[in-house]
């Protein structure tokens, strides 16, 4: 048995767009394929060039899908009522940037696809990323390292892009 300890870098933004707005703009910016159609397919995908195309024609104009979403908020108000400020947990990604990043790390696999977290407070509405480059910090792959750095500009970037 291992335990290893990972800090983790949250990135945050505050957007003054309302919540409902900051989601639409997520979910306009990436794919929605049925993802039970989605998997079939990947699976049954004959070569590595049929899953690429598979995999491309799932992904939204960021270059990532949606692979499930979570209304936390949804649950909140069942306890609490429908004043409960909404949060919403999206799990986006693409395939062929994690299958890169577990070549080289295999623990990888653990943290994709990533979540995205948009919730509303009184500041306005908050989303949230966990930098992938800080969970395979401590892995010390350089080529790891690369693909997370420019998968953390990626989603940083799309959040930016929500959040205006």
């Amino acid at each position: 048995m291992r335990i290893e300890k990972v800090e983790v870098e949250r990135f945050t933004l505050i957007s003054i767009k309302p919540f409902d707005a900051v989601v639409a703009a997520l979910k306009a910016a990436v794919g929605q394929p049925d993802i039970v159609e989605f998997l079939r397919a990947s699976r049954a995908a004959a070569s590595f060039p049929e899953l690429e195309r598979i995999v491309h024609s799932a992904l939204g104009c960021s270059g990532f899908m949606l692979f499930a979403e979570f209304d936390l908020g949804g649950v909140l108000r069942r306890e609490s009522g429908f004043a409960t400020p909404k949060s919403m947990r999206f799990l986006v990604g693409n395939p062929l940037i994690m299958k890169e990043m577990v070549k080289h790390v295999p623990d990888a696999g653990s943290y994709a696809p990533v979540t995205i977290l948009i919730d509303e407070r009184p500041d306005g509405a908050h989303l949230s990323y966990d930098r992938m480059e800080s969970y395979l910090l401590p892995y010390g792959s350089k080529e790891a390292l690369a693909v997370a750095r420019n998968l953390d500009a990626k989603i940083t970037a799309l959040l930016r892009e929500c959040a205006s």
